[in-house]
Protein backbone atom coordinates (compact mmCIF):
# COMPACT_ATOMS: atom_id res chain seq x y z
CA UNK A 1 0.00 0.00 0.00
CA UNK A 2 1.39 3.79 -0.39
CA UNK A 3 2.45 5.31 2.26
CA UNK A 4 2.96 8.59 3.21
CA UNK A 5 6.46 8.82 0.95
CA UNK A 6 4.74 7.59 -1.48
CA UNK A 7 1.24 9.81 -1.70
CA UNK A 8 4.13 12.66 -1.03
CA UNK A 9 6.11 12.08 -4.29
CA UNK A 10 2.38 11.53 -5.82
CA UNK A 11 1.48 15.16 -5.01
CA UNK A 12 4.48 16.85 -5.84
CA UNK A 13 3.93 15.12 -9.43
CA UNK A 14 0.79 16.38 -9.75
CA UNK A 15 1.26 20.15 -9.22
CA UNK A 16 3.63 21.26 -12.60
CA UNK A 17 0.79 19.70 -14.34
CA UNK A 18 -2.64 20.75 -11.76
CA UNK A 19 -1.98 23.99 -9.94
CA UNK A 20 -3.38 26.90 -11.30
CA UNK A 21 -5.10 24.75 -14.57
CA UNK A 22 -8.99 25.08 -15.03
CA UNK A 23 -10.51 21.54 -15.39
CA UNK A 24 -12.35 21.47 -18.29
CA UNK A 25 -13.29 17.61 -18.54
CA UNK A 26 -14.13 15.29 -15.13
CA UNK A 27 -15.02 12.23 -16.42
CA UNK A 28 -15.51 9.04 -13.73
CA UNK A 29 -15.01 5.57 -16.27
CA UNK A 30 -16.89 3.56 -13.48
CA UNK A 31 -19.19 4.35 -11.00
CA UNK A 32 -17.31 3.12 -7.92
CA UNK A 33 -13.36 2.38 -6.34
CA UNK A 34 -13.98 1.38 -2.89
CA UNK A 35 -16.99 2.85 -2.60
CA UNK A 36 -19.05 5.04 -4.71
CA UNK A 37 -17.86 8.09 -6.39
CA UNK A 38 -19.19 11.25 -5.31
CA UNK A 39 -22.62 11.63 -7.35
CA UNK A 40 -22.00 15.26 -8.20
CA UNK A 41 -18.17 15.07 -8.89
CA UNK A 42 -18.38 16.14 -12.50
CA UNK A 43 -20.54 19.02 -11.77
CA UNK A 44 -18.42 20.90 -9.03
CA UNK A 45 -15.44 20.12 -10.61
CA UNK A 46 -16.04 20.82 -13.90
CA UNK A 47 -14.82 24.27 -14.81
CA UNK A 48 -13.01 24.53 -11.47
CA UNK A 49 -9.74 25.92 -11.02
CA UNK A 50 -6.88 24.03 -8.90
CA UNK A 51 -5.52 26.46 -6.70
CA UNK A 52 -3.31 23.92 -4.44
CA UNK A 53 -2.24 20.34 -3.53
CA UNK A 54 -1.65 18.99 -0.56
CA UNK A 55 -1.32 15.77 1.40
CA UNK A 56 -2.92 14.53 5.17
CA UNK A 57 -1.22 11.45 6.12
CA UNK A 58 -1.87 8.86 3.42
CA UNK A 59 -4.54 11.18 1.60
CA UNK A 60 -3.97 13.44 -1.73
CA UNK A 61 -6.21 16.70 -1.41
CA UNK A 62 -7.12 18.98 -4.46
CA UNK A 63 -8.10 22.37 -3.66
CA UNK A 64 -10.03 24.04 -5.77
CA UNK A 65 -11.67 28.02 -5.85
CA UNK A 66 -15.51 26.75 -5.61
CA UNK A 67 -14.38 25.56 -2.17
CA UNK A 68 -14.05 21.91 -2.91
CA UNK A 69 -11.22 19.29 -2.23
CA UNK A 70 -11.25 16.32 -3.92
CA UNK A 71 -9.33 13.69 -1.54
CA UNK A 72 -7.80 10.96 -3.12
CA UNK A 73 -6.33 7.63 -1.29
CA UNK A 74 -4.48 5.60 -3.63
CA UNK A 75 -5.39 2.14 -2.04
CA UNK A 76 -3.34 -1.16 -2.24
CA UNK A 77 -2.37 -0.33 -6.25
CA UNK A 78 -3.81 3.35 -7.04
CA UNK A 79 -1.42 5.56 -9.00
CA UNK A 80 -1.98 8.80 -11.39
CA UNK A 81 -0.44 8.70 -14.64
CA UNK A 82 0.07 12.07 -16.89
CA UNK A 83 -0.64 12.06 -20.28
CA UNK A 84 -0.83 8.02 -20.93
CA UNK A 85 -0.54 6.84 -24.34
CA UNK A 86 -4.01 5.21 -24.19
CA UNK A 87 -6.01 4.47 -21.67
CA UNK A 88 -6.59 1.70 -20.12
CA UNK A 89 -9.01 -0.61 -18.61
CA UNK A 90 -7.81 0.50 -14.92
CA UNK A 91 -8.13 4.20 -15.39
CA UNK A 92 -11.09 5.00 -13.97
CA UNK A 93 -11.13 9.13 -13.37
CA UNK A 94 -9.90 11.10 -16.41
CA UNK A 95 -9.05 14.60 -15.29
CA UNK A 96 -8.41 17.07 -18.43
CA UNK A 97 -7.04 20.44 -17.73
CA UNK A 98 -7.06 24.04 -20.06
CA UNK A 99 -3.42 23.02 -20.77
CA UNK A 100 -4.61 20.06 -23.08
CA UNK A 101 -3.48 17.87 -20.16
CA UNK A 102 -4.98 14.36 -19.27
CA UNK A 103 -4.61 13.00 -15.85
CA UNK A 104 -6.13 9.08 -15.49
CA UNK A 105 -6.46 7.97 -11.58
CA UNK A 106 -5.72 4.03 -12.49
CA UNK A 107 -6.52 1.39 -9.83
CA UNK A 108 -6.22 -2.52 -11.09
CA UNK A 109 -7.39 -3.72 -7.38
CA UNK A 110 -9.80 -0.68 -6.82
CA UNK A 111 -9.09 -0.33 -3.07
CA UNK A 112 -8.34 3.19 -3.47
CA UNK A 113 -10.94 5.93 -2.93
CA UNK A 114 -12.22 9.86 -3.92
CA UNK A 115 -14.67 11.88 -2.26
CA UNK A 116 -15.19 15.53 -2.58
CA UNK A 117 -15.84 17.60 0.72
CA UNK A 118 -15.90 21.59 1.51
CA UNK A 119 -12.08 23.15 2.08
CA UNK A 120 -13.21 24.81 5.04
CA UNK A 121 -14.51 21.68 6.52
CA UNK A 122 -11.98 19.34 6.01
CA UNK A 123 -10.63 18.74 9.52
CA UNK A 124 -14.31 16.71 10.10
CA UNK A 125 -13.77 14.30 7.01
CA UNK A 126 -14.36 10.98 9.21
CA UNK A 127 -10.61 9.63 8.60
CA UNK A 128 -9.14 12.88 9.84
CA UNK A 129 -10.92 14.20 12.91
CA UNK A 130 -9.25 11.20 15.07
CA UNK A 131 -5.53 11.74 13.19
CA UNK A 132 -2.28 12.10 14.85
CA UNK A 133 -0.01 14.51 14.22
CA UNK A 134 2.22 14.91 10.88
CA UNK A 135 5.61 12.96 11.49
CA UNK A 136 7.15 15.65 9.50
CA UNK A 137 5.70 18.53 11.15
CA UNK A 138 6.28 20.61 14.48
CA UNK A 139 3.57 18.57 16.15
CA UNK A 140 5.38 15.81 15.94
CA UNK A 141 7.78 15.57 19.36
CA UNK A 142 8.80 13.42 21.17
CA UNK A 143 7.12 14.36 24.33
CA UNK A 144 3.64 14.26 22.19
CA UNK A 145 4.68 10.43 21.15
CA UNK A 146 5.37 10.24 25.08
CA UNK A 147 2.23 11.58 26.23
CA UNK A 148 0.13 9.19 23.51
CA UNK A 149 2.50 6.19 24.62
CA UNK A 150 2.09 6.85 28.00
CA UNK A 151 0.89 3.39 29.80
CA UNK A 152 0.48 1.45 26.80
CA UNK A 153 1.72 -1.96 26.84
CA UNK A 154 1.13 -2.79 22.76
CA UNK A 155 4.40 -3.19 21.24
CA UNK A 156 5.64 0.01 19.83
CA UNK A 157 5.46 -0.93 15.71
CA UNK A 158 1.99 -1.79 16.16
CA UNK A 159 1.22 1.58 18.10
CA UNK A 160 2.94 3.57 15.24
CA UNK A 161 0.70 2.06 12.76
CA UNK A 162 -2.19 3.38 14.23
CA UNK A 163 -3.30 6.50 12.94
CA UNK A 164 -4.49 8.33 15.50
CA UNK A 165 -0.72 8.12 17.22
CA UNK A 166 0.69 9.35 14.24
CA UNK A 167 -0.49 9.88 10.85
CA UNK A 168 0.51 8.13 7.14
CA UNK A 169 3.29 5.58 8.55
CA UNK A 170 2.98 2.02 7.18
CA UNK A 171 4.94 -0.98 7.64
CA UNK A 172 7.45 -0.50 5.61
CA UNK A 173 8.47 2.69 6.84
CA UNK A 174 8.14 1.40 10.94
CA UNK A 175 10.12 -1.47 10.15
CA UNK A 176 13.17 0.80 8.87
CA UNK A 177 12.63 3.87 11.53
CA UNK A 178 12.69 1.02 14.82
CA UNK A 179 16.24 -0.44 13.02
CA UNK A 180 17.34 3.42 12.55
CA UNK A 181 16.56 4.02 15.97
CA UNK A 182 17.65 0.55 17.16
CA UNK A 183 14.57 0.00 18.83
CA UNK A 184 12.83 -3.71 19.00
CA UNK A 185 9.37 -3.51 17.54
CA UNK A 186 8.13 -5.56 20.29
CA UNK A 187 8.96 -3.36 23.07
CA UNK A 188 6.29 -2.23 24.91
CA UNK A 189 5.77 1.27 23.88
CA UNK A 190 4.97 2.89 27.42
CA UNK A 191 8.20 1.55 28.38
CA UNK A 192 10.02 3.59 25.81
CA UNK A 193 12.50 6.82 27.75
CA UNK A 194 12.11 9.89 26.57
CA UNK A 195 15.63 10.02 25.24
CA UNK A 196 14.63 6.83 22.96
CA UNK A 197 11.78 8.00 21.61
CA UNK A 198 13.87 11.40 20.97
CA UNK A 199 16.00 8.83 18.71
CA UNK A 200 12.73 7.58 17.40
CA UNK A 201 11.28 10.58 16.28
CA UNK A 202 14.57 11.73 14.64
CA UNK A 203 14.46 8.11 13.09
CA UNK A 204 11.08 8.46 11.84
CA UNK A 205 11.46 11.53 10.42
CA UNK A 206 15.38 10.89 8.42
CA UNK A 207 13.83 7.71 6.68
CA UNK A 208 10.79 8.95 5.32
CA UNK A 209 12.64 12.14 4.01
CA UNK A 210 15.17 9.74 1.85
CA UNK A 211 12.44 8.31 1.04
CA UNK A 212 10.29 11.37 -0.27
CA UNK A 213 13.81 11.78 -1.97
CA UNK A 214 13.94 8.47 -3.70
CA UNK A 215 10.67 8.84 -4.93
CA UNK A 216 8.84 6.40 -2.60
CA UNK A 217 9.60 2.65 -2.65
CA UNK A 218 7.92 0.63 -5.82
CA UNK A 219 6.10 -2.39 -4.90
CA UNK A 220 4.35 -3.93 -7.07
CA UNK A 221 2.04 -1.16 -9.09
CA UNK A 222 3.21 1.79 -7.45
CA UNK A 223 5.14 4.45 -9.39
CA UNK A 224 5.40 8.49 -9.64
CA UNK A 225 2.51 10.13 -12.18
CA UNK A 226 5.68 10.52 -15.05
CA UNK A 227 6.34 6.81 -14.92
CA UNK A 228 9.41 6.61 -13.38
CA UNK A 229 9.88 4.01 -10.22
CA UNK A 230 10.39 4.94 -6.83
CA UNK A 231 13.98 4.05 -5.75
CA UNK A 232 13.94 3.77 -1.78
CA UNK A 233 14.01 0.16 -1.97
CA UNK A 234 17.48 0.50 -2.97
CA UNK A 235 18.42 1.56 0.64
CA UNK A 236 16.29 -0.53 3.14
CA UNK A 237 18.25 -1.37 5.84
CA UNK A 238 15.74 -4.23 6.64
CA UNK A 239 12.24 -4.29 5.31
CA UNK A 240 12.43 -7.29 2.45
CA UNK A 241 15.67 -8.18 3.43
CA UNK A 242 15.03 -11.54 5.80
CA UNK A 243 18.35 -13.64 6.21
CA UNK A 244 20.67 -10.89 4.54
CA UNK A 245 23.05 -9.44 6.96
CA UNK A 246 22.45 -6.69 8.91
CA UNK A 247 25.27 -3.09 8.95
CA UNK A 248 26.52 -5.17 12.29
CA UNK A 249 26.97 -8.59 10.75
CA UNK A 250 23.84 -10.40 11.98
CA UNK A 251 20.74 -11.93 10.07
CA UNK A 252 17.91 -9.80 9.73
CA UNK A 253 14.67 -11.62 10.63
CA UNK A 254 11.22 -11.63 10.02
CA UNK A 255 8.14 -12.71 11.87
CA UNK A 256 4.14 -11.99 11.47
CA UNK A 257 2.92 -10.13 13.63
CA UNK A 258 -0.88 -9.42 12.90
CA UNK A 259 -0.79 -10.10 9.20
CA UNK A 260 2.11 -8.19 8.61
CA UNK A 261 5.67 -9.00 8.15
CA UNK A 262 7.92 -7.45 10.35
CA UNK A 263 11.83 -7.16 9.76
CA UNK A 264 14.42 -6.31 12.43
CA UNK A 265 18.06 -7.10 13.44
CA UNK A 266 18.17 -9.16 16.73
CA UNK A 267 21.15 -7.99 17.88
CA UNK A 268 20.99 -4.10 16.93
CA UNK A 269 17.27 -3.77 18.79
CA UNK A 270 17.24 -5.86 21.25
CA UNK A 271 15.53 -4.08 23.55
Amino acid sequence: MPELPEVETTVRGLVPVLEGRRLVRVEAKRADLRRAFPPDLRQRLTGAIVTGLGRRAKYGLIDTDRGDTMIFHLGMSGRWRIDPAELGAHDHLLLETDAGCVLALNDPRRFGSVDLVRTDGLAAYPPFVAMGPEPPGEGFTADTLLAALDGRSAPIKALLLDQRIVAGLGNIYVCEALHLAKIAPGRAAGRISRDRLERLVAAIRAVLLAAIEAGGSSLRDYARPSGELGYFSKQWRVYGREGEACGCGAPIRRRNDSGRSTFFCPRCQRS
